[in-house]
C-alpha cells in the first residue's frame, strides 16, 4: 500500500494527480488515516502533525505521485445579505455562535440548522438551501503543520 508523508497546497503543483479523494469539511482535518480514493484504491496518510486540508490540496505518495483532495458537496444554507454591512453583521452573529462558515464577498455558507436559519431570517437575510463544496474559515488559533508548502508571515 502506498504511503503519504507530505503534501502540497492547492495550485502549487503542475503534475497530474493519479487519484482523487473526496472528503467533507469535517473529514479534512487529518494526521493518520486510511484514505479510499474515488477509483477504489487505498493509500495510507501518515503525517507528523494534523493538517486541515482544503479543496485542491495534494497528497504526495512515497513514489512522488500525487493524490488530489476534493471537497465533498454538502447540504448548506446560502445566506444572502442586503449589502456588505449586513454581511458583516450576519458574520458576527454566526461567529458569536461558533458556527463554521464560508464567508464570501456576497454570501455566507453554513451547514443547515433550522434554529440558525430562523435567526438569520429574523435579521433580514435571505436563506437558500443549496448543495455545494464547503470550505469554512478556520479560527484565529488554527495552524497548519510545519510544512504546508507556503509561508504564513510573522516572525520566524
Amino acid at each position: 500500500m502506498q504511503r503519504i508523508t507530505t503534501y502540497l497546497s492547492a495550485g502549487t503543483s503542475a503534475a497530474l494527480p493519479i487519484g482523487t479523494v473526496v472528503l467533507a469539511h469535517d473529514e479534512r482535518h487529518l494526521r493518520r488515516k486510511l484514505l479510499h480514493l474515488t477509483d477504489g484504491d487505498m493509500v495510507m496518510l501518515d503525517l507528523k502533525e494534523p493538517v486541515v486540508f482544503g479543496d485542491g490540496d495534494r497528497l504526495v505518495l512515497d513514489n512522488g505521485d500525487q493524490v488530489e483532495i476534493r471537497a465533498a458537496k454538502e447540504p448548506l444554507y446560502e445566506i444572502v445579505p442586503r449589502d456588505p454591512l449586513h454581511l458583516a453583521e450576519l458574520a458576527w452573529h454566526l461567529g458569536n455562535r461558533h458556527m463554521s462558515a464560508q464567508i464570501e464577498a456576497d454570501r455566507i455558507l453554513i451547514l443547515r440548522d433550522r434554529v440558525i436559519r430562523e435567526m438569520i431570517e429574523l435579521l433580514g437575510a435571505r436563506v437558500v438551501e443549496i448543495v455545494e463544496a464547503f470550505q469554512p474559515m478556520r479560527g484565529a488559533y488554527h495552524t497548519h503543520g510545519d510544512n504546508h508548502g507556503h509561508a504564513h508571515g510573522g516572525r520566524e
